[in-house]
């Protein structure tokens, strides 16, 4: 089980595959321990990729102090100076996204090529939607809202015409969330993260960066809305931006998705 020190946190990392280097930034609430990750999609099979755990979440260190989107941003490059890596194509999606575009702010030479996914800018750009709203309610209410607002197709009509479906969909989500539950500082880290996710604005930052960046998303997603991820394609100069035929889960639901990251990530 690999770690790596970052300052005083102990970074869990996992580096698998062949290819080019590819360095991946998760989402709210990521494990890697929380099958499928990163390396069960069709990328894995072009790129030796790095994945991490946040601070905060999975087996990283879990330190009980506010969270900032810099010390994010910081911690990635904090990985890969301990783990040797030079500039290499940088893929985020969700929380994963705002991270990584703190990121290539901050730490412009260390990223070749940058993929956002489903994700906003915040500020002027629009902020995703404010998932620590959801903190608050009951477990199951929140994962079943949380499916809901992630792919907007998914109303009252759509749930009782596809009973199964969304049952299943709420029992993958409480199982995966299930993993590692139980562990001391679990809700802490998750409630830090939220709580650095709320305050995300690089909006007036962005104009800056001079890497190529492509922009992905669905258009059903009610998370981080097509009108976001139109904001920013304007806002980075020379950005590409596709949406596809689904919500959060777009890389997912749509298979046409990876057919045009890929090749963007190969340059």
């Amino acid at each position: 089980m690999p770690f790596a020190t970052v300052g005083d946190l102990q970074i869990h990392y996992e580096i698998r595959g062949k290819g080019p280097r590819l360095f991946t930034i998760s989402g709210t609430g990521s494990d890697l321990r929380r099958a499928p990750t990163i390396f069960d999609r069709p990328v894995a099979k072009h790129f030796e990729i790095l994945a991490y755990d946040h601070r905060g979440l999975g087996q990283s260190s879990r330190p009980d102090v506010r969270y900032t989107m810099a010390d994010f941003a910081d911690d990635a490059a904090g990985l890969l100076e301990a783990l040797g890596w030079g500039p290499c194509p940088v893929m985020g999606t969700s929380f994963g996204g705002m991270v990584a575009q703190e990121f290539a702010v901050r730490h412009p030479q260390r990223v070749t090529r940058l993929v956002l996914n489903c994700s906003s800018s915040g500020g002027e750009g629009g902020s995703s939607y404010p998932l620590h709203e959801l903190e608050a309610l009951p477990e199951s209410e929140a994962q079943r809202r949380h499916l809901e607002i992630s792919d907007t197709r998914r109303d009252a009509a759509w749930q009782a015409a596809n009973a199964a479906e969304f049952s299943k969909l709420l029992d993958d989500a409480a199982a995966r969330a299930r993993i590692g539950a139980d562990e001391p500082g679990r809700k802490m880290g998750a409630h830090r993260q939220l709580e650095a996710r709320s305050y995300h604005d690089t909006w007036d930052r962005l104009s800056g960066l001079t890497m190529p960046v492509f922009i992905c998303g669905g258009r059903h997603d009610g998370i981080a809305s097509p009108a976001n991820l139109e904001a920013m394609h304007r806002r980075i100069p020379g950005s590409q931006l596709a949406l596809f035929e689904g919500g959060h889960q777009f890389h997912v639901q749509d298979p046409a998705a990876w057919k045009r990251i890929i090749p963007f990530l190969q340059g």
